[in-house]
């Protein structure tokens, strides 16, 4: 390459391959070396489909647009690395030189203009959840005291046959008046009060406290980027964040337990678009990893909507205010669960003086 050649190599803003005509990696632009989460000296010549996953049979599409010449778009496909979680992208091969078999692979992570309807879907509910709290705490919560009072007055001068169900009638009120307070949390969530954050910390803050609570049968794992940047948060609803997550993935699992892994890495190519059309980098990345039985099929898509849960006595709750909470960093959260391996993901974007916005 001419010294023109590398420097609009290294400054293409997506990830890149060069593939040799056995699909080797011959090299790796800035962007992919990012994406792989390795060195393109680390990669070159592997072949590329030991290091990308892709959920569709590619290998002999790129063939025959290798014999033909011919360039092969591929869109909305997952995409892995073996080190995360699937990301949905489309993916562009060509050509590089006309005699040879050597082609171009393009991998375009989708802008996630998904992010923006979950964003607006998520303050609509945050609306709806306010005034239910309101309603709820007047209408409500009152009465439910008065009733539980009654029901230990009365259980002073009861048989046990009885006792057991004025104990009964105050454990349910309690129950409740416990839900509507969580309502009353998710309408109530202030503004974060941004700045520099170094999730490191958080995340260390979140797996403590998790570990001599609620996550005591649990095995924790850090596996952490030590170069990653600092972050544009709140540290306090950042850490309230991560320690929901833990605390679905820890009854997930069961009285038997089982390994979370917290994972934080550097993604140079993840943008959102907003609604106005300019586009907002996120490439600091938080996993929260489990190796659970994965979440029922029937609530992924609605997983961060109020009142959605797949636990028998859950409040759906949680993650619609955790969803929230990233909206409100201008960040993204999104899933993906199989049996054995569910991922929850967090994008956020640097500290404003560490990095600028295009």
């Amino acid at each position: 390459m001419t010294e023109f050649d590398h420097r609009l190599w290294a400054a293409l803003p997506v990830p890149a391959l060069i593939l040799a005509e056995d699909d080797t990696i011959l090299d790796a632009n800035p962007a992919a070396e990012g994406f792989l989460m390795t060195s393109a000296k680390a990669i070159t010549g592997q072949p590329v489909w030991d290091r990308l996953a892709v959920d569709a049979p590619i290998e002999e599409a790129l063939e025959r647009a290798r014999t033909k010449r011919a360039p092969l778009f591929v869109n909305d496909i997952d995409v892995g690395t073996g080190e995360r979680a699937p990301l949905q992208c489309n993916l562009q091969v060509a050509p590089l030189t006309p005699d040879k078999g050597e082609m171009i692979l393009l991998i375009s992570p989708r802008e996630l203009a998904g992010r923006v309807k979950q964003s607006q879907s998520v303050k609509s509910a945050a609306k709806s959840a306010i005034g239910m709290a309101e309603m709820l705490a007047h209408e409500i919560k009152n009465p439910l005291a008065g009733i539980t009072g009654a029901a230990q007055l009365l259980s002073m001068n009861l048989n046990q046959e009885d006792l057991e169900l004025t104990d009964l009638i105050v454990s349910e009120t309690r129950r409740i008046v416990a839900l509507l307070e969580q309502v009353e949390q998710f309408g109530n969530v202030s503004k974060p009060q941004l700045g520099a954050v170094n999730l490191h910390d958080v995340l260390d803050r979140a797996r403590r406290s998790a570990l001599v609570g609620f996550a005591a049968n649990m095995t924790i794992l850090e596996d952490y980027d030590p170069s990653l940047p600092m972050a544009q948060g709140d540290p306090d609803q950042l850490l309230q964040v991560i320690q929901n997550l833990l605390k679905n993935a820890t009854e997930a699992a069961g009285p038997a337990g089982g390994t979370i892994t917290l994972h934080s890495y550097y993604e140079q190519s993840l943008r959102v678009r907003r609604g106005n059309g300019s586009g907002k980098s996120l490439p600091l990345q938080i996993e929260v990893i489990d190796d659970g039985p994965g979440l029922p099929q029937d609530i992924r898509n609605d997983l961060f909507e109020p009142f959605v849960s797949g636990r028998e006595n859950g409040t759906g709750l949680g993650l619609a205010l955790a969803a929230k909470i990233i909206s409100d960093h201008d960040g993204w959260i999104s899933v993906s669960s199989v049996p054995g391996r569910t991922v929850f993901r967090i994008s956020l974007p640097r500290a404003e003086n560490q990095g600028e916005d295009t």
